[in-house]
């Protein structure tokens, strides 16, 4: 599975594959038909305390980062997710961030990648 950022305001493309939202608050003014999200995986989204905590000031990136990794590490929800859509070709996490460099999605594609990459492959 080829795993991808993208802001949800982007233009959605063919190659997205399941375009997923993993913020927990819906992106100001974005409607559902324009953001043509296929999933909103609230539960991927960091919580709403390390959400507040961060308020996207790069200066707090690296201990974000680190915070982040903690809450995904002990989320079942991550396992599901993968789970239940590894045999999908693509996959777009969409976020509403003007930060292209430092949000959630950045942090979660990386996970996602490495737990891929662990999964045995198949002969």
């Amino acid at each position: 599975m080829r795993v991808q950022i993208k802001r949800v305001y982007a233009e959605p493309a063919k190659g997205d594959g399941l375009r997923v939202l993993v913020d927990r608050i819906w992106p100001r003014g974005m409607t559902k038909e324009k953001a043509q999200v296929d999933e909103w995986e609230k539960e991927l989204a960091p919580t709403a305390a390390l959400r507040k905590w961060f308020g996207h000031d790069p200066a707090k990136w690296e201990e974000f980062q680190q915070r982040y990794l903690a809450e995904l590490e002990d989320n079942p929800a991550v396992h599901s997710f993968l789970a239940n859509h590894k045999a999908k070709p693509a996959l777009t996490l969409l976020y509403g961030a003007k930060d292209e460099e430092h949000n959630q999605a950045v942090v979660l594609k990386r996970y996602f990648e490495k737990l891929l990459a662990k999964e045995p492959t198949k002969a």
